[in-house]
């Protein structure tokens, strides 16, 4: 035979052997009765043989539909079978991660040509999002979350510990004339929402918090380090966000104090899929990234 049966002929067949019924079958395979008649019709013609006979107590199948019912399954089953396989790599390749917009855009991004490089298999989805989500219901593989650590439910590795210091332009730096941390008093401050983070660093070092009394106030901490390289202030950076940034000049240290961050980076995802191939190669390269910058994240001696 030279043309074969269409896969909505077979299906349509495959449902009519099981329930007997061509009306059932209409619901079942959403067509009309008389889509259904005729589909059996045009199967039976290039088939050229009889599969149906009707009898009191409704349709039968022929002993050529018993026959040819078995065929048409194991015809259906392994094209199923074909594109679960092909969704399966399509998703084994898949692999979705939030993380807040500061670390998108301050510490993932600009690094991701280097993943994209070493792992072509992996077709990576960022999704940036201040909100922690639900792993199974918003079909997320894994997280890059800033906290204490403290989700036992999660599997959890520490990406990195952070530090605040104070950074800024070399330029500004320069014209400020900032030399010890007494200097910033009279430098315009850059502020994130956590304001008292700049009165926090200066108590840490002795300097009256009057001086964090002015200075434009951001809705991101990434912002407030954009204005720094941008030559507007002093911006009180997490290590982690300015590591960039610094390496490349961009920005400097314009003193050498800094005070431990109480919270820092994590990696979690679930356990159940903790050491899934495309979620252990990324939280490998994540750490492997994470260690480079150590040395300009580090308190300076």
């Amino acid at each position: 035979m030279d043309f074969l049966p269409s896969t909505q002929m077979l299906h349509t067949f495959e449902a009519a052997a099981r329930l007997l019924n061509f009306t059932r079958t209409a619901e079942a395979v959403n067509l009309t009765q008389g889509a259904v008649s005729h589909q059996m019709r045009e199967l039976e013609a290039l088939l050229d043989v009889k599969l149906f006979e009707r009898q009191a107590r409704g349709l039968a199948l022929t002993d050529a539909g018993r026959t040819y019912l078995p065929f048409a399954q194991e015809a259906l089953e392994r094209l199923r079978a074909g594109a679960q396989s092909l969704r399966r790599d399509r998703q084994d390749k898949v692999l979705t991660v939030t993380m807040s917009p500061n670390f998108a855009n301050k510490w993932l991004v600009p690094r991701l040509g280097d993943f994209a490089d070493t792992h072509p298999d992996i077709d990576l989805r960022i999704s940036a999002s201040r909100r922690h989500v639900d792993f199974a219901e918003d079909g997320v593989d894994m997280g890059i979350r800033h906290g204490t650590g403290d989700w036992p439910h999660l599997d959890v590795t520490r990406l990195c510990p952070e530090w605040f210091f104070p950074v800024c332009s070399s330029g500004y730096a320069a014209e400020a004339g900032i030399e010890a941390p007494m200097d910033l008093a009279h430098c315009r401050l850059l502020h994130d929402q956590e304001r008292t983070r700049w009165r926090e660093w200066f108590a840490a070092f002795g300097v009256s918090e009057t001086a964090t009394r002015s200075g434009p106030i951001f809705s991101d901490t990434s912002l407030s380090i954009d204005a720094a390289v941008a030559g507007q202030g002093v911006a009180l950076a997490r290590s982690a966000l300015a590591g960039l940034d610094l390496k490349a000049g961009r920005l400097i240290r314009p003193v050498r104090e800094s005070i431990a961050a109480p919270i820092a980076y994590w990696l979690v995802c679930p356990k159940a899929t903790a050491q899934a191939d495309r979620i252990a190669d990324f939280r490998d390269w994540l750490l492997r990234q994470a260690a480079a910058d150590q040395a300009t994240a580090e308190p300076l001696e």
